[in-house]
């Protein structure tokens, strides 16, 4: 095994050095380098939880609930800002390129590491596909003459090649990606704001101010029960906010880039998901054809008079996909990485090539992300389908053994390092039970609906098996003696 391979424990930097070349940026004990910015974390911190299914699946939402969506999404992001508050707590006193699958290791048992790590690779290799496909019927709306299945081989191809030059690379890459995006949402809540107040100078909106939440059918045209209906479509679009907890052991100062991150995920979750909607909700009256027919976003832009809206919002949703297949590239090779590095992956996983980067990990999440994009051209009613219902309620999944780590883990970071303890879960262990009962409820819910449930019980049937393997493998384990590994701090 070579130097690289990771066999350390928690990745610790104190300390900023000005750079990632600088001598102090020097490669961890696990073989990553620390080549992320303070920048590129910020950027990826802020554009983490701005998904393209904000842009795509919003409108959809808005036609089940009417304006109450907003209670949706405040609801879905309460419960985010409870779990990414927990795994701050966690990832600020232990960094770890495996974030919550290696403090559930250490907390739970060797069980669950394995299982919500495999899940959450399994997730994102999905989500490659999906993204892939995304991206590249946009891009063959531009240029027909390139096929759609190129485009898509294209764009994984562009996006494997930067994950492979270095950390550095793809912290550039999302550092622009999210810009993009964080800058289109902001200037879509000012400009939308001035327009929904008659501000706006030559706007063709009539600048109802809030009359559109209330004018068709009151806030609640579909009854209070649309609320939780509206939870269960909007949920997803959430999945990614825990990104940077998984970057930051690759920062030139881990503690401060989770601190941060931790820190203003409330109103990130306030200005870009319910201040976007809210402006969505007060141009138009909900049920508008334009908002499922167009999108919610190219709806409210085209009543403002914004010329060429389908075109600007398709560039923004084309930045949405490549950000989050950059992203989801790395969040799946860095969990390889992490499982490999403590025993439950192939050992190759945890090896670094000279530039700090876990190339095989990479590599090998690709190649599923390729397979799966073949599916989803060749089968993508039956065998696709079931990898993306299979993987549908794997969110809700991590969420919860965030949650449950994050109880046993606070008494284990007293114990060994208090000092470490510098983001806290507010009034605990109260908040975080409330936390689990949430999550609980909306899982419970989804088997009352019928998309809903099929999701449910495909994940819960993928979770056991992986679930079934990890305890057989334990087993055989100890039969053989070889109970002993790597510590669970990768």
């Amino acid at each position: 095994m070579t130097p690289q391979t990771t066999t350390a424990g928690p990745v610790e930097r104190p300390g900023e050095p000005d750079s990632p070349h600088s001598p102090s940026a020097s490669p961890s004990p696990d073989g990553l380098q620390p080549g992320l910015k303070n920048r590129h974390l910020s950027m990826i911190a802020i554009g983490g939880v701005i998904g393209a299914g904000l842009f795509v699946g919003s409108g959809a939402g808005i036609a089940a609930a009417g304006p109450a969506i907003l209670l949706s999404y405040a609801l879905v992001g309460l419960m985010v800002v409870f779990v990414m508050r927990m795994l701050g707590e966690m990832a600020a006193a232990r960094p770890s390129s495996g974030s919550f699958s290696a403090y559930a290791d250490q907390a739970l048992g060797r069980w669950a590491g394995f299982s919500i790590g495999w899940l959450y690779w399994f997730f994102w290799v999905v989500v490659l596909a999906v993204e892939a496909t995304a991206g590249a019927k946009i891009l063959e709306g531009w240029v027909p003459g390139v096929p759609q299945w190129a485009w898509a081989l294209i764009v994984m191809v562009v996006l494997t090649a930067t994950n492979l030059v270095s950390v550095g690379s793809y912290g550039e890459f999302e550092f622009w990606f999210a810009g993009i995006k964080v800058v289109a949402i902001g200037a879509f809540v000012v400009v939308g704001m001035l327009a929904v107040f008659g501000l706006l100078p030559g706007s063709d909106n009539p600048g109802a101010g809030l009359a559109h939440l209330t004018d068709t059918g009151g806030f609640f045209p579909e009854g209070p029960g649309a609320i939780l209906t509206g939870v269960l479509m909007v949920v997803f679009s959430f999945m990614g906010s825990e990104i940077v907890t998984l970057a930051a052991g690759e920062s030139e100062n881990p503690q401060r880039a989770v601190q941060k991150a931790t820190n203003s995920v409330i109103w990130r979750i306030a200005v870009f998901y319910l201040g976007s909607i809210f402006i969505v909700l007060t141009l138009l009256p909900w049920n508008d054809p334009s908002i499922v027919k167009d999108g919610s976003y190219v709806a409210a832009l085209n009543s403002i008079g914004i010329p060429h809206a389908g075109q600007v919002m398709n560039v923004i949703v084309l930045t949405a996909v490549l950000s989050c297949l950059n992203s989801g590239l790395y969040t799946a090779s860095r969990m390889a990485f992490s499982l490999g590095g403590r025993g439950d992956a192939p050992k190759a996983f945890a090896r670094t090539n000279k530039r700090g980067v876990p190339q095989t990990a990479i590599l090998s999440s690709v190649v599923f992300g390729f397979v799966a994009v073949f599916f989803n051209y060749k089968w993508p009613d039956t065998v696709f389908q079931f990898l993306l219902n299979s993987s549908g309620a794997v969110a809700l999944f991590v969420w919860l053994v965030i949650c449950f780590t994050q109880l046993r883990m606070r008494g284990m970071i007293l114990r060994e390092s208090p000092e470490k303890l510098v983001v806290r879960m507010w009034l605990f262990p109260y908040l975080t039970w409330a936390t689990i009962a949430m999550i609980s409820f909306v899982l419970v819910y989804m088997l009352t609906d019928d998309s809903g449930r099929q999701q449910v019980l495909l994940s819960l049937l993928v979770a056991a098996l992986v679930v079934a393997i990890s305890l057989v493998r334990e087993a055989r384990n100890r039969r053989n003696g070889t109970a002993s590994r790597t510590p669970a701090n990768t």
